[in-house]
This record gives structure tokens, C-alpha cells and sequence, in this order.
């Protein structure tokens, strides 16, 4: 229960809610509990009719009898009716009292389920949160499918703590506070043999709970697993076809499926025995109840009348579904702390990247500073960039070449403040990086990544995406600075086409000109590409290294790939192996150093004439 008691908050700001709900529940069993007692009154009159002679030892008891004010109100108005009047003005007061108990009912429900939709609605939006403002080792480290499942089934667990058990828990309150006071005041004998079974009770609950609990962890953590692989083959479909890996892949996911069903089948078996146990002692109450009464009434007719058993029957069946569900309402309860802890150990997770308490928000168009910078990934131990020193000037392009590995996409995520740097300092215009704003700082750099990423959106969308606002004449231009133009307006739907899930539709070459497209129309102070031509061939490769020349000429520009642009002016060409800078100049400066970079260009020149 300590894990739910982070929701205390939720309840706090609905206690209005939450307060008008518990009133709504307490009048509503209110009500309701006077029906007993007018029942009771029926029967002793009905007794009192059939058999004149003994009505008085028959009823005597209940002439004695203390009712509720209400009750003993509409009580002492029948007794100047009729006999036939009696039993018409009963059967009016009950269906009223039904109608304003179930009045109250509908307004219990509008008020704590509704609070429960609002705390979900709080909660997931308190979840997403978190996760835009992790950083990215976090969503390397955690697999999307359970990402997806502490968002959605354990945030609906939650909800149905603080719904639904929150508002039968305080029914079997209300309704066992209501009973027992009049059950006592009734006959504190019978009240003592009713209640006989729910020690029992109690403790079955509480043994019961103890294993729900421990199913309940297992079962999240399972269905976690199923829908990160469900996710992860939805994802790779391509790849799983072309391999013919359907067989194999459909057998792992109903190894995980066997896991969790297996499982829930134990906790659904666990729960079963709630309700029969339920059942089982409610039924042997209500037997010892009338055998204990109707022995009263033989033995002692001027003390006990027929009237108070009926009562009592029906004071059990009043607490029937409210006793029957302690066992729904504590799974559910015991779900919700399985789920909670998840949650909380997800909120609880900081994220690496901490802002500043006092953020700058320096110009970005002056000179960038790398100096001895170090970083080592934490989830793999890879020591991506060692003791990397550069300076960047104002409007400089420069290009950071080198093999698969060397670093080069690393130096780009630093920039970003994706990651800090284990060792050294990165600069704009003299201030640290961890003292900008990291929202200012990226609104004013336009990244391109190397693993392209478009949403299931319109082609216009996916290119306004970093901007709040966009003109059609402003996406147009975009794309045909990215060369990507003319093939959207060969699409069916021109700029209003989706392109599916990831960009699923399009070509590779197509998703990564849209991508450039989508940092061009932000205009920045300064551009990181990364890697993002690989893809296109050689003649749009060279039309797009010619709209950027020109889109380029007054920007920062920073341009990470594994190929030489020979047809792009660089000021300064970094060559990178193994996270360290081995080679750097220009392109001319570095052909006749005849090394490493002088390697590279003799290979690629080699392939493209071959």
C-alpha cells in the first residue's frame, strides 16, 4: 500500500469530488438501510393479522422496538390507517426509498468514477511527460513494449484503485456501519451470531492477498515482455518475411504468450476462491441467523417477534455484494500497488541531462568550442570520443568524416546536449552548454539524424514538424532546397499523402530528403547533418550539395558522413578513428598529407569509376 500513496496527491486536488462522493455513498446506503426495518414492521402487522390471539406476544418485542427517526415517522403515521391502507403506503415508502437511494447511487458514481477518468487522464499525461524529458540512455535501455505497458495497462490498473475500490471500499463501510449500529439496536444477540463468520472472513482475505500480490508483479512483468515482442515484430514485418523467420517468431511470441497465460490462469484461480468462500459464509450466517431468531420467538414470543429476523435476513443480504466484493476490491487494490510500483520507479527515474538553474540564452551565430572533450556510453562502457579538441567560427562548414564507429554521430549528440560529456567542456559563444537552455539551444540547431524517423503524418506535416507554424509556400521551398519536390507532387495526394508508420511508404532515399526538408524550414543559426545522404544516389546526392551550398552560405554548418564531398567547400575537414581527431584541414591540405583521409578518397573514387 505505500507504493499508492504517491496518488495521495490526485486526491487531494479532486477532494471535492471525492468528498461529495463519500456523502453521495453514505446517504445512498442511508436509505436503503431503512427498508429492512419498514420490512420488519410488515411482518410483525402480517403476524399480528393471521393470528389475533397471539399478536401481542408476536409483536411485542417490536412495539418496544427504537426505529430510525424516519422510519418510526412513517411507522406512526400508518398505524391510523387501515390494515389494507398499511400494506399499499409500505410498498409506496419502499420503492420511494429505492428510488432516492438509487438517485444518490448515480450520483456516487458520477462523482468518484469520473474523478478516477480524471486522475487516469492526469496521470498518463504525467507519464509522458517524464518520458520527453529523459534522455536518450534511458530509451536505449528500456524496451518500447514496456514503455507502452506502464503508460497504458498499469496506469488502468491505478484507475480502478482509485474508481471502483476507492467507492466499494467506502460502500462496505457505509453499509456495515449503517447495519451493525441498527443490528444492535435490533437484537445484539443476532448481531452477534451474524457477524460470527467474518473473522474468518478476514483472514482468509488477508491470506489470499499476500499470493495476489506476488502474481499480480509476475503477471505485469510478463505482459511487458508480449508487448515489447508484438511491438518489435510489428516493427521489423520486413525483415521477418525476407528471412522466412514467421514460424520462428510466431513460437517465441507464443512462448511469452504460454508464460503469461499460465500465469494469469494462477491468479484467476487465486481469486476464485474469494467468491465461493464468500457465498459459503454469507449463506451459513443467514442460516444460523433465523435458526438462533426462531428459536428466540419460540422460547421467548414476549421478548423476540418474527419481524426482527426478517430484518436481520435482510440486513445480511444488504451485506452480501458489499462483503462479496472485499475480495474484487482487494485484488484490484493489490494490482494497482504491483502497478503503482512500476510507475513510480519509471517517475522516480532522473534523467541525465539536468538544466540549468539559471539557464542562458546566449546567441548560437558566434564561434562553438569543443575542448579535450571525453564520453563513454554508460550502457555499453564504449569510450566513443577521447580528448577531442575544435574550434567552429561563425558560419564555418565543416565536415566530420571517418569509418562506422569512429564517434563521428556521438560529436553530433553532444552538440544537441543529447548526452553531457564525461570529461572537458563544449561551448556557444563562451558558455558552457549545461548552462544554456536546452529548449533555446535546440529550437536554434536543425539536426538531421542518421536514422531517419517520419511520423504517420502527411508529407506536409512530417516537414513542419519543428515549427509551430507553417506556410505551404514555406514547406514547398523546403523541399525543393531538399530535391524532394517534385516526387511529393507525383504523389497521389501531393503534400496531403501519408506516409504510414516511420515512413514505411516511402523510399529511403525519399524519408531522408523529406527529414533535411524538415531541418531546412526552421532557418537556423547553425545545421548538423548526419549522415543523411546515404541513401540518395549520386545525381540527387550532387542537386542537394548544391541547394545547401547556397542555403548554407550564412549558417553554421557541421556535416557528419562516412563519404567525401569533394563538390562542397569546407573550411575545415575533421577526420575522426576511434573517437580522436587523426587528421584535419582542408580537402586539398589533407590529399597531400597522403594519409588516412587521402585513403578514403582513393577507395570511394575506386567505386564510383568502377
Amino acid at each position: 500500500m505505500k507504493y499508492l500513496a504517491s496518488l495521495n496527491h490526485f486526491f487531494w486536488k479532486y477532494r471535492l469530488r471525492l468528498l461529495l462522493g463519500i456523502l453521495f455513498i453514505v446517504l445512498s446506503n442511508y436509505f436503503r438501510i431503512l427498508s429492512p426495518q419498514l420490512t420488519g414492521y410488515v411482518v410483525n402487522t402480517v403476524v399480528q393479522k393471521v393470528d389475533v390471539a397471539t399478536s401481542d406476544s408476536a409483536i411485542h418485542g417490536s412495539d418496544k422496538k427504537e426505529y430510525d427517526f424516519i422510519v418510526h415517522s412513517i411507522i406512526t403515521a400508518l398505524e391510523a390507517k387501515r390494515f389494507s391502507e398499511r400494506f399499499f403506503w409500505c410498498g409506496i415508502t419502499l420503492l420511494v426509498l429505492a428510488i432516492i437511494s438509487g438517485i444518490f447511487m448515480f450520483l456516487m458514481r458520477q462523482t468518484i468514477i469520473v474523478m478516477s477518468r480524471l486522475i487516469e487522464y492526469d496521470q498518463k499525461n504525467e507519464v509522458f511527460a517524464h518520458y520527453q524529458q529523459l534522455d536518450s540512455n534511458f530509451f536505449k535501455t528500456h524496451s518500447t513494449g514496456d514503455l507502452m505497458n506502464r503508460i497504458s495497462e498499469d496506469v488502468s490498473r491505478v484507475r480502478m484503485y482509485v474508481g471502483p475500490a476507492i467507492m466499494y471500499f467506502i460502500n462496505l463501510a457505509a453499509v456495515l456501519g449503517f447495519s451493525i449500529y441498527f443490528m444492535i439496536k435490533a437484537s445484539p444477540k443476532l448481531t452477534l451470531v451474524a457477524l460470527s463468520p467474518l473473522p474468518v472472513l478476514a483472514i482468509t482475505i488477508y491470506l489470499v492477498n499476500t499470493i495476489i500480490h506476488k502474481k499480480s508483479e509476475r503477471i505485469q512483468a510478463l505482459l511487458s515482455d508480449l508487448t515489447t515482442n508484438a511491438q518489435e515484430s510489428y516493427s521489423g514485418i520486413r525483415v521477418i518475411k525476407s528471412f522466412v523467420q514467421e514460424k520462428a517468431m510466431l513460437g517465441f511470441f507464443a512462448q511469452n504468450s504460454e508464460a503469461y497465460k499460465k500465469n494469469a490462469v494462477s491468479l484467476a484461480k487465486t481469486e476464485a476462491v474469494y467468491f465461493p468462500s464468500m457465498a459459503l459464509l454469507i449463506g451459513i450466517s443467514t442460516l444460523i441467523t433465523i435458526m438462533v431468531g426462531a428459536l428466540d420467538v419460540i422460547h421467548d414470543p414476549a421478548h423476540h417477534s418474527l419481524g426482527t429476523i426478517a430484518e436481520f435476513v435482510m440486513y445480511i443480504q444488504l451485506l452480501t455484494f458489499p462483503v462479496s466484493a472485499i475480495g474484487w476490491t482487494a485484488s484490484m487494490t493489490q494490482r494497482a500497488a504491483a502497478s503503482q510500483k512500476r510507475i513510480n520507479e519509471f517517475l522516480q527515474t532522473p534523467s541525465c541531462i539536468q538544466p540549468s538553474i539559471r539557464p542562458l540564452q546566449p546567441a548560437l551565430d558566434k564561434s562553438i568550442v569543443l575542448d579535450s572533450v571525453d564520453f563513454t556510453y554508460p550502457h555499453t562502457g564504449i569510450h566513443a570520443i577521447k580528448n577531442f579538441t575544435l574550434q567552429i567560427n561563425p558560419r564555418e562548414k565543416i565536415a566530420i568524416v571517418g569509418k562506422t564507429g569512429s564517434g563521428k554521430s556521438t560529436i553530433a549528440q553532444l552538440l544537441l546536449r543529447m548526452h553531457d560529456a564525461d570529461n572537458g567542456s563544449i561551448l556557444y559563444n563562451d558558455v558552457p552548454i549545461n548552462q544554456i537552455d536546452t529548449t533555446y539551444l535546440r529550437n536554434n540547431i536543425s539536426y538531421v539524424p542518421q536514422d531517419v524517423f517520419l511520423f504517420s503524418e502527411t508529407v506536409e506535416n512530417n516537414i513542419a514538424f519543428g515549427i509551430d507554424t507553417a506556410t505551404n509556400a514555406a514547406v514547398t521551398q523546403a523541399a525543393q532546397q531538399a530535391n524532394i519536390n517534385t516526387e511529393i507532387e507525383q504523389f497521389t495526394s501531393g503534400y496531403q499523402t501519408m506516409v504510414g508508420e516511420r515512413g514505411v511508404t516511402l523510399s529511403g532515399g525519399q524519408k531522408q530528403r523529406i527529414s533535411i526538408a524538415r531541418a531546412l524550414i526552421k532557418n537556423p543559426a547553425i545545421v548538423i547533418f548526419d549522415d543523411c545522404l546515404s541513401a540518395v544516389d549520386a545525381k540527387t546526392e550532387k542537386a542537394v550539395l548544391n541547394n545547401l551550398n547556397i542555403y548554407l552560405q550564412d549558417k553554421t554548418a557541421i556535416i557528419i558522413t562516412h563519404r567525401i564531398f569533394s563538390l562542397f567547400d569546407f573550411n575545415k575537414i575533421i577526420v575522426l578513428d576511434d573517437g580522436r581527431i587523426v587528421e584535419q584541414g582542408n580537402h586539398t591540405a589533407l590529399l597531400q598529407q597522403n594519409g588516412y583521409y587521402a585513403e578514403m578518397y582513393a577507395r570511394q573514387q575506386q567505386q564510383e569509376h568502377s
